[in-house]
């Protein structure tokens, strides 16, 4: 059974649960939620996880041709990401080349997805301390658009801010979309996943 590792990238506690920061852990809750599958906290691994497959007949289903899956929120702050993804990636065997990371993307807009193949980290701290962590950025991005600050505000403001009401239900729709991105990545391959999603 081929593994992975999806890794949702945010900052942990209530405090930024509802932030644009946060959307990386917004879409693996919506893989674990779809699964049917809770997150629990393994010793020493400093991280949130949960174990589940994909099939041909869906995520949490039986199957023959299965995928396992390994869901991931790191426990660190994002710019200490990379030590819980380092940790379980050796744990677990997965090579980098089955990692992948679902992350806010300030250069993109809201309802904008970019699936792509290593990379710069342009200036994130969470893939940056993946890059340390694992040895190399070769390992698979699913970019999530939150567009840029309006006028001066500061980017770190901007990310860390609670999520206004109004852009909830298109976060929700996005969050979904991303997650049924992750889904096709794995069973059917980069280009074919980024002629669907890539916008």
């Amino acid at each position: 059974m081929t593994g992975w590792l999806v890794v949702g990238l945010g900052n942990p506690g209530s405090t930024y649960a509802n932030t644009r920061h946060n959307v990386g852990f917004m879409v693996a809750e919506e893989l674990a939620r779809r699964a049917r599958v809770s997150f629990s906290a393994p010793r020493g691994m400093r991280a949130d996880v949960a174990t589940t497959r994909l099939t041909a007949a869906g995520l949490g289903m039986p199957g023959i041709e299965a995928h396992r899956i390994v869901l991931v929120k790191p426990r660190t702050f994002m710019n200490a990401s990379g030590e819980a993804v380092g940790k379980l990636s050796r744990f677990h065997d997965i090579p980098v080349s089955h990692v992948i990371a679902i992350h806010d993307e300030l250069d993109l807009d809201l309802g904008q997805l970019r699936l792509k193949r290593g990379g710069g980290d342009n200036g994130h701290n969470g893939l940056r301390s993946l890059r340390a962590h694992l040895g190399t950025g070769d390992y698979l991005r699913v970019r999530y658009g939150i567009g840029r600050p309006p006028g001066r505000q500061d980017a770190a403001d901007y990310v860390l801010a609670p999520i206004p009401s109004a852009l909830r239900t298109e976060i929700e729709l996005e969050t979904g979309r991303a997650a049924d991105a992750v889904e096709h990545l794995i069973s059917d391959g980069l280009e074919t996943a980024q002629n669907r999603y890539n916008s």
